[in-house]
């Protein structure tokens, strides 16, 4: 079969590559579409991730299909049937799992390899983060339940009341999908920064307040100031993963208020924080990673309801031979997310 992997820094290959098989307790999947995502970016970009894989590996995470193959000892799954799979499955038996912080589970079980033909799901995954989609709902949108569910996850971990004033600052998929979903169920005030006109559009349709272009309006933390009485915002959701935006975004923050780092940083960088503020404001910092199967049935819920429109990501649907020239065009901002078919 056809498949990407990625060899590391912006070196991905379309190779042809074996056919998997199931081996007991997994399924395959014929993916319908994969879809990009800021992390596959970011991914590519640096040549490797911390927790999720080690380059040279197949590559891409966020995919939905059919089963076409089940193993052994399979319960509850048969050929034919339409599927989401998340790309991680904790192992529900250590400290954290038992302490139900899923995301923080050490022995975490990863999968990728979406942007090909057919993709093995594992036994762990297979059993606490595979779920059945409707025959009416489009691949491209089932495949966005992991991005989702991260997002849900992190507006679970930051405090938000109902009618808080929020700051997102960047305007990628996560970013919007923030945006959507506190405007939406928690009738916040959002306003969003980002780089983007065309996105920053977006995030209107997407219930925005109000919207800024960070090239035009540099001065993040004033301008925030100036439409919360002076004092910074309720909450602050920093999206981008740019060390210099979580300081930002801490300069966002009002006292009292709660700043959700949400975008991973390249390995070993760091920030620096004001100990005064940080102290007498009292600032809660939170670092938020990943989703946990909660989450995961949350989120295609909510796309399985079209109460939010997130086809507004989709910049469009391409064949696996465009994928890196998909990644060139996100890196240049040109698209949102697209929609690879195998």
């Amino acid at each position: 079969m056809l498949a990407a992997l990625l060899y590391g820094q912006e070196d991905l290959r379309l190779e042809n590559v074996a056919e998997p098989t199931p081996a007991p307790g997994e399924v395959v999947i014929q993916v319908g579409v994969a879809t990009t995502c800021g992390t596959d970016l970011k991914v590519w970009r640096r040549g490797g991730h911390a927790k999720m894989l080690k380059p040279p590996t197949l590559f891409g995470h966020e995919a939905a299909g059919e089963i076409v193959a089940v193993g052994a000892g399979v319960i509850g799954w048969k050929v034919g049937d339409r599927v989401v799979a998340n790309n991680s499955a904790p192992c529900m038996k250590c400290f954290y799992c038992q302490h139900q912080e899923y995301s923080l589970c050490p022995n975490l079980t990863w999968n990728n390899g979406t942007f090909a033909q057919f993709l093995r799901i594992p036994a762990a995954i297979v059993q606490h983060n595979l779920l059945r989609i409707a025959e009416e709902l489009p691949y491209e949108l089932a495949a966005m339940t992991e991005p989702l569910a991260c997002v849900l996850h992190g507006v679970a971990r930051s405090h938000i009341k109902h009618g808080d004033r929020v700051v997102v600052l960047g305007d990628g998929a996560i970013g919007l999908m923030f945006v959507a979903k506190l405007a939406h169920d928690w009738a916040a005030e959002v306003t969003l920064f980002g780089g983007s006109d065309e996105r920053l559009e977006i995030g209107k349709k997407l219930g925005a307040t109000r919207v800024f272009n960070y090239h035009h309006n540099p001065e993040m933390a004033e301008i925030t100031k100036e439409f919360t009485d002076g004092m910074g915002a309720d909450i602050v959701i920093e999206a981008t993963g740019v060390p210099s935006v979580w300081e930002s975004a801490i300069a966002c923050a009002r006292p009292g208020a709660t700043v959700n780092l949400f975008g991973g940083c390249p390995r070993d960088t760091t920030i620096n924080v004001n100990t005064e503020q940080l102290h007498y404001s009292e600032l809660t910092l939170k670092g938020v990673f990943h989703n946990t199967p909660h989450y995961v049935r949350d989120a295609l819920a909510l796309i399985s309801s079209g109460r939010i429109p997130l086809e507004l990501l989709i910049s469009g649907k391409r064949e696996l031979k465009d994928l890196e020239q998909v990644f060139c065009e996100m890196r240049d901002r040109k698209v949102i997310k697209v929609g690879m078919i195998p």
